[in-house]
């Protein structure tokens, strides 16, 4: 009797569905959200994984002006970005950018958790964050996702 040979599933595109989630950020601590948000986008929770394809479902995050950072960060974090001229370097707080786009705080941490390649950047496509309570994905129907973390003892 012959042994068959077992063969390593690798997804074709074909093979990928995705979902659409929405969470809700009010009140999430930002690193544990983050994190969680990054597994969804890769689809590691997904029995077909493949770390070289993006098999990952769409996020929509609300409320992202309502997100709970710990200690000082309120006033000790600061965000960096650069023109790409000499001098062109610009640092902003995280209660500034909370207050003018608080968009930015969620992409950036989710961006960081994620693979620093062209696969990363197509990843960073299906997040769609949103400062309020509303967005305009209602035709996709997504599902509201309930994620798990505790909020830190203050």
């Amino acid at each position: 009797m012959k042994a068959e040979l077992q063969r390593t599933f690798s997804p074709k595109p074909g093979d990928i569905k995705r979902a659409w989630y929405v969470v809700d950020a009010a009140d999430a601590p930002l690193g544990r959200l983050s994190s969680q948000v990054a597994q969804i986008l890769r689809g590691k929770s997904k029995p077909t994984y493949a770390p070289h394809m993006d098999g990952g479902d769409y996020v929509i995050i609300v409320n992202a002006e309502k997100i709970y950072v710990s200690g000082n960060k309120e006033t000790q974090k600061i965000y960096f970005r650069h023109s790409g001229y000499p001098g062109g370097l610009r640092a902003e707080t995280f209660a500034k950018v909370r207050k003018e786009r608080p968009e930015r705080i969620i992409e950036s941490a989710v961006r960081g958790m994620l693979p620093k390649n062209r696969l990363g950047r197509q990843m960073i496509k299906k997040l769609k964050v949103y400062a309020g309570p509303d967005h305009p994905h209602q035709a996709q129907s997504p599902e509201p996702k309930e994620l798990t973390y505790r909020k830190a003892e203050a």
